[in-house]
């Protein structure tokens, strides 16, 4: 049964939530004084949320630590780590789709809402099989359309970094739809000169069914709820698809200059199928710069809905991963091959708890399928590799 998302604010919280016939429970994500603070599952009863008990005492009884840890910050006034104030930079505002039409007018709609802060909006047409893209953003203002024809994420992205107006470039993704506050708490943290890029939380745009709350429950975009800014001192470059994703994340245009551009032998419309974002993301703590965590830089994305599409997602977070680690060996980092070797002896524990149906486990097919892409990973890196020298040499 489907899984109602819900956005409520603390100071204002209702005594019941009726409207709810059809849904088993709630996903709520609670607000402090408009931030995101923390978030609970509740269970619905007769379609709604209350009633019996009171809903109040039930959401504070669920709500994880993270609201908990905020809320108490509020309360004692504790002194909260903020960039220096200064006005915002302005930025443009990317987004790299292919053929989805439906998904991106809900994102367009989402980003012509968002304040006015001077901000250009980009629309990268990635080698489209039809012009309703094109058709599609001429219908609003203020939105300029490229059309790049290479297939491939990474390299819209990098057609992004050289469009953009401004040196900051924010990247959403077409499925997705930013909160209104998004752009703002992305771009207040590039004050520090050492920060390349910024990522923010991403939050389920709805939970409908099966396979949309398997990803949010075995894998989901979100990093929590405190800031955090990352660095090699503290955070093993390796690692560093937990700082995000790039469903919802800035970079600083300087980037190019002191990190290089995105990989185009990574991510989807190449062999790899992902990747893209976690080895930029490496490359930028492994050369000395910071990654700021934003959670204020909220942003819903639309889950895959059907089971199969899962599977595929599963299977190309694997070869991705391990694609990515494979680009990492092109840079000397030797290091990242004892990190290799423990992940698949991680999975294969994965799968034996599935095989044994343990609680919260992933389901055994998804577990098989990204151990498969685990393994398909270098590979698929070397041959997207060969056939991107292979493109560059004839052009």
């Amino acid at each position: 049964m489907p899984v109602a998302v819900l956005d409520l604010a603390f100071e204002r919280l209702p005594e019941t939530i009726d409207g709810l016939a059809g849904y088993r429970g709630a996903l709520i994500l609670i607000r402090l004084q408009g931030r995101p603070a923390g978030q609970a599952v509740l269970p619905v009863m007769n379609g709604r949320l209350g009633g019996e008990s009171n809903f109040r005492d039930a959401l504070l009884a669920a709500a994880n630590w993270s609201f908990w840890e905020n809320w108490l910050s509020g309360y004692l006034e504790c002194a909260k780590e903020e960039p220096l104030q200064s006005p915002l930079l302005p930025a443009t505002v990317a987004v790299c789709t292919r053929d989805r039409p439906n998904d991106l007018r809900r994102c367009l709609d989402a980003i012509t809402r968002l304040p006015d802060d001077g901000q250009e909006i980009l629309i990268v047409d990635n080698c489209p099989s039809t012009d309703d893209t094109r058709q599609l953003v001429a219908e609003y203002d203020r939105i300029r359309y490229v059309r790049e024809d290479r297939p491939g994420l990474n390299v819209a992205r990098n057609r992004a970094l050289r469009e953009a107006r401004h040196d900051i470039i924010a990247f959403t993704d077409d499925d997705a739809a930013p909160d209104a506050g998004w752009l703002r708490a992305l771009v207040k943290n590039f004050q520090d000169p050492l920060v390349l890029c910024v990522t923010g939380l991403t939050m389920p745009l709805e939970l409908h069914t099966k396979a949309q709350q398997a990803f949010e429950n075995f894998i989901g975009f979100g990093a929590g709820f405190r800031r955090k800014t990352l660095d090699c001192a503290t955070h093993n470059p390796m690692d560093a698809w937990s700082a995000g994703a790039g469903v919802n994340m800035a970079v600083h245009k300087k980037v190019l200059h002191n990190v290089g551009a995105f990989d185009e032998a990574l991510d989807a419309g190449t062999t790899t199928l992902s990747g893209g974002d976690n080895e930029m993301f490496s490359r930028i703590l492994g050369r000395g710069f910071r990654i700021v965590y934003e959670p204020e830089a909220l942003n819903w994305h639309r889950h895959r809905r059907e089971w199969g599409e899962l599977r595929r997602q599963f299977y190309g977070y694997g070869v991705g991963g391990f694609a990515a680690w494979t680009r990492n060996l092109f840079d000397g980092e030797f290091g990242i091959l004892s990190r290799a070797m423990s992940w698949p002896r991680e999975h294969i524990v994965g799968i034996a708890r599935a095989a044994l149906n343990r609680p919260a486990s992933t389901p055994l097919d998804l577990a098989l399928l990204q151990l498969a892409g685990c393994i398909a990973g270098p590979w698929a890196y070397l041959y997207s590799r060969w056939k991107l020298t292979k493109s560059r040499q004839r052009q």
